[in-house]
C-alpha cells in the first residue's frame, strides 16, 4: 500500500516539474534519481505514518531544490560551472589526449571499449570521443564532424591541451 502510494507520489512530482527530473543530463540528475529511488524504497518500508509523511516530504524537497538549481543553472553562468561538471574531449580526430585521460581517470582499456561499442573499426574515423557531464562516452566518428557539437566542451579546440 505505502510502496504504491510513494510511487504514485513520485509520478505526481514527475507530472508537476517534468521529465527533465530524471533526465540525467547533469551529475545532479543523475544523484537525483538515484536518491529517489532510494526513499521509494524507504518510503515502501515505512511501517509508521510520521516516517513515510517524512520521506514523501523528503522526496518533493529533492524535486524543488533540483527545479531550482536548473533555473539558477539557466540564469547564471557561474552557477552552472559550480552546479555541473564540463564535458572532456579524450579523443580529437584520431588522437587520443593522454593528459585528458589521466585527469578523468578514464584508462586506455575503457576508452576502446567505449569505441568498439560505437562500432569504430579505426581509429582514423573518430573525430572525437566526449566524457559527458553524467560519465557517459560519446563517440563521433565518420567522415565529418560539424564542429557545433563541441559546444562548451573542455579542450574541444585546442590540442592535447586536455
Amino acid at each position: 500500500m505505502l510502496a504504491s502510494a510513494a510511487l504514485a507520489w513520485v509520478v505526481l512530482l514527475v507530472r508537476v516539474v517534468g521529465l527533465r527530473s530524471f533526465s540525467k543530463m547533469t551529475s545532479f540528475d543523475f544523484v537525483m534519481t538515484i536518491a529517489m529511488g532510494s526513499m521509494v524504497a524507504s518510503a515502501s518500508q515505512s511501517q509508521e505514518w510520521p516516517k513515510f509523511l517524512q520521506t514523501i516530504a523528503a522526496m518533493a524537497a529533492l524535486f524543488v531544490v533540483q527545479f531550482a538549481a536548473a533555473r539558477l543553472r539557466r540564469a547564471s553562468e557561474t552557477a552552472a560551472r559550480v552546479i555541473q561538471n564540463e564535458p572532456v574531449v579524450l579523443v580529437r580526430d584520431g588522437v587520443i589526449l593522454d593528459k585528458a585521460l589521466k585527469e578523468t581517470r578514464v584508462s586506455r582499456d575503457d576508452l576502446f571499449a567505449k569505441l568498439r561499442e560505437a562500432n569504430v573499426s579505426s581509429l582514423d574515423d573518430v573525430r572525437a570521443v566526449v566524457l559527458e557531464t553524467t560519465g557517459d562516452v560519446s563517440v563521433l566518428h565518420g567522415e565529418s564532424m560539424d564542429k557545433r557539437l563541441l559546444h562548451g566542451v573542455q579542450s574541444a579546440h585546442d590540442g592535447e591541451g586536455a
